[in-house]
């Protein structure tokens, strides 16, 4: 199952914090409805601008990286570069997740709290699997050599994260590999071992990411054990929409509330008896939650 996770203090400009992403679900609404992402089933919403001022002012007491992704595509947010600004104000970074389908120009993933924006190329595939990319691998193409312009330090990530897919969209693969391959004059090593290392880095600040699918967790599948490990409110946490705290960023439901920010101090969800217990069970490789038990993702640790 892995080695014990790290420590739960990282540093930081000479500064401890506690974790080193948030992930900050800032709409649960998505363009798209692919495949390996199962529908959400709580009401479809965005985050408010007063949740997010919230939200955000209480998690960089204990980060300085966010991410605007737990479920939803955050490009479907209409007070996105407002978010953004927020977050330059408070001294955050941000990685961004993104299918890129909504991607516009001039575009907003050029601000300049951004660190890393992750395309999630085979996206497009599981949703159109007839249609041609060109169009959609332009735009972000564009953006691309644009950031290489004006952000030149911005990591651009383009995920294949379909390895072993149940749709087979992994045979698109090759028609994303000519494409970049011909656009930024690269070469592709077609018998890249991801299992190895999944970051194959194709320029100094762009790379291809490949990973396989996985199931998400849900709590009436079967049980998978009851010993294991995570890195659930140890290196990372979760805010749904509307200010509740997860444990990680792969329960979408929001089976595991521990609190909601609107309503209490951070620092008081994350001392509370359920994420204590869940804490210490981590450490001890024991899942105290049921959600946990039913979670693949725990085999890659």
């Amino acid at each position: 199952m892995g080695s014990k996770p790290k420590t739960q203090n990282y540093l930081c400009r000479g500064v401890f914090i506690l974790f080193r992403k948030v992930n900050i679900e800032i709409s649960n609404i998505c363009n798209l409805q692919c495949s390996f992402c199962p529908e959400v089933i709580r009401p479809k919403a965005m985050m408010s601008l007063d949740t997010f001022q919230v939200v955000i002012s209480q998690v960089s007491q204990v980060t300085r990286l966010v991410a605007f992704h737990l479920m939803g595509e955050p490009l479907v947010h209409p007070e996105l570069k407002t978010f953004l600004d927020l977050c330059q104000e408070h001294r955050l970074r941000v990685f961004f997740v993104t299918n890129g389908v909504l991607l516009k120009e001039p575009s907003v993933l050029l601000h300049p709290v951004i660190q890393q924006v992750s395309f999630s190329l085979h996206s497009f595939t599981d949703n159109f699997p007839e249609k041609d990319p060109a169009l959609y691998l332009k735009r972000i193409f564009d953006f691309t050599e644009t950031a290489f312009q004006e952000r030149p330090t911005l990591f651009i990530n383009y995920r294949l994260w379909n390895r072993n897919s149940k749709k087979g969209t992994d045979r698109h693969s090759e028609v994303f590999y000519q494409a970049i391959e011909e656009r930024f004059q690269v070469s592709i090593t077609r018998d890249w071992n991801y299992r190895f290392k999944k970051n194959l880095v194709l320029k100094k600040y762009l790379s291809l990411h490949f990973d396989t699918e996985f199931t998400w967790p849900e709590i009436d599948l079967p049980v998978l054990g009851e010993s294991g490990t995570c890195y659930g409110l140890r290196s990372h946490f979760g805010v749904l929409v509307d200010g509740t705290v997860v444990p990680c960023c792969l329960d979408k439901e929001g089976n595991i509330p521990l609190g909601n920010l609107t309503e209490q101090p951070l620092k008081t969800i994350l001392k509370s008896p359920r994420a204590q217990r869940m804490i210490e069970g981590f450490r001890n490789r024991q899942l105290e939650e049921d959600l946990c038990q039913r979670c693949q993702y725990i085999e890659r640790f």
